[in-house]
């Protein structure tokens, strides 16, 4: 079983061995009274669908489990989900095992976006594969060598605080001029916001702007799509910065796939072409000819998959 936990819902799955979905169910996050109604909602989840379905524990070879936060894998502990309201020290290993008595294993949910990408998608099941998700931050999952890299402290991959513009916007993280502040959903509403400012010239994007509505990265790139010159450079700019991002990962881990995914990777290849020029300028030739840039293909499914991954015998 995957169990792919976001902010705003918990998407399940039970998936054969070989990864093929069998079932799919979600329910909404409660992240009131600190989170404390999380765990205990997907114990819950978890048993009235086994009951459903006529299962037991002993027809699972695991479940496995994707969360936002610092993850300790081997202790199987959840720490600073914001987006979960889970400030303290979470256990949710220890919780699931006990209530279910399936063994329980769990990464941080971009590691295991990864991990499914890697297994069931656009990578193809090569031992060296990166996921770059570009949500509302960004965030990277790294296999190298058939192995997922944690780093000393699970921060391996947190490629949205590479710094791509020293002097660049402040970023959540307390410093300047990191990826995720240019290439993000959010990043590219404030490019959009400073260019529109300096643009003179005839621009729907400007007009949108001009006239206080709220934009998106995705009314960006269709604008751009649709031919708006500022948009086009709004659209360029941030790709500019991707490729930069994306080349020094690239010449730092040499992986068979870089892809890219999350919320931002629906504009598809007006996204990827633009990002491969400049991906191609900042890489070194054996590199470029051997790194291939890609879109994710599993979309609101990589969590669960890559989630169950993790419980494979």
């Amino acid at each position: 079983m995957g169990v792919d936990l976001g902010g705003t819902t918990c998407k399940f799955a039970i998936l054969t061995e070989d990864g093929e979905i069998q079932q799919r169910w979600s329910i909404d996050t409660n992240i009131l009274d600190e989170g404390s109604h999380i765990i205990p909602d997907i114990i819950a989840s978890i048993q009235d669908h086994l009951k459903l379905y006529n299962m037991t524990a002993a027809d699972f070879d695991g479940i496995g489990m994707g969360t936002p936060g610092t993850v300790d894998p081997a202790q199987g502990t959840v720490i600073g989900a914001y987006n979960l309201n889970w400030k303290t020290m979470q256990y949710p290993k220890r919780e699931i095992e006990a209530a279910t008595g399936i063994p329980f294993a769990i990464d941080n949910d971009v590691n295991v976006a990864a991990m499914g990408e890697q297994w069931k998608g656009a990578g193809d099941k090569s031992d060296n594969v990166t996921l770059v998700a570009l949500g509302t931050g960004i965030g990277a999952g790294i296999v190298s060598d058939g192995i997922l890299l944690h780093g000393v402290a699970g921060s391996a991959g947190e490629v949205g605080h590479v710094t791509v513009e020293p002097n660049g916007y402040m970023c959540t993280c307390g410093k300047r001029g990191c990826l995720e502040t240019v290439a993000s959903a959010t990043g590219i509403v404030h490019v959009a916001r400073d260019m529109a400012e300096e643009y003179a010239g005839d621009s729907k994007l400007k007009q949108i702007l001009d006239d206080g509505d709220d934009i998106s990265s995705k009314i960006v790139f269709d604008c751009a799509q649709a031919g708006d010159k500022l948009a086009l450079m709004i659209v360029d700019k941030v790709c500019y910065y991707l490729g930069l991002g994306l080349g020094n990962l690239g010449n730092i881990l040499n992986p068979e796939y870089l892809l890219i995914g999350g919320g931002v990777s629906a504009a598809g290849d007006f996204l990827l072409t633009r990002v491969q020029k400049y991906f191609d300028q900042f890489t070194f030739p054996n590199v470029r000819n051997t790194t291939h840039l890609r879109l994710a293909t599993l979309g609101n499914t990589a969590g669960v998959v890559g989630a169950a991954s993790l419980a494979r015998p």
